[in-house]
């Protein structure tokens, strides 16, 4: 079974990561861990070395989750790709791996549980799925394979 994981290095992908281990491990799958860098805007110094600096940092997220899967004795590759990140991991799903599913987990920018909150990210949530959309709300709706949106906790 391929399974692709959309992996950013940050709490909730290292949990999905975990997660996606521990529901599929019996089905010895094949992991493919995708990091993608946004392109910077503008190409002055700064913002390069903003990217360069994401990069580096998003091959170090890539390397420890590859320590993960060989600790936990699972088959794994990873792919560091360059754009949109909605669009990058469609392409990657579609054009280059071809996974049974595609693992992504959900962010939240929820600070609290209070009801304010809750209202706050609700309305956030729908003004992102009728502009642009988030990367979960893009991909939900595009990718033409079983999609796990892994909620964060």
């Amino acid at each position: 079974m391929k399974i692709m994981i959309a992996y950013d290095g940050s709490r909730n992908a290292r949990l999905a990561l975990a997660q996606t281990i521990t529901m599929f491990r019996d089905l010895k799958p094949q992991l493919t861990l995708v990091a993608v860098a946004e392109n910077p805007r503008d190409i002055t110094s700064g913002n390069e070395d903003l990217f360069q600096q994401e990069v580096t940092e998003l091959k170090n997220y890539l390397n420890e989750a590859m320590e993960v899967c060989q600790n936990e004795d699972v088959a794994a590759e990873t792919m560091l790709l360059e754009g949109d990140p909605r669009k990058m991991l469609l392409y990657a799903a579609e054009k280059k791996i071809h996974p049974d599913m595609l693992v992504i987990a959900r962010h939240s920018h929820e600070p609290d549980g209070g009801f304010i909150a809750r209202s706050l990210t609700y309305f956030v949530d729908e003004l992102d799925y009728m502009t642009f959309g988030s990367v979960s709300s893009f991909l939900a709706r595009r990718i033409q394979c079983p999609l796990l949106i892994l909620p964060s906790r």
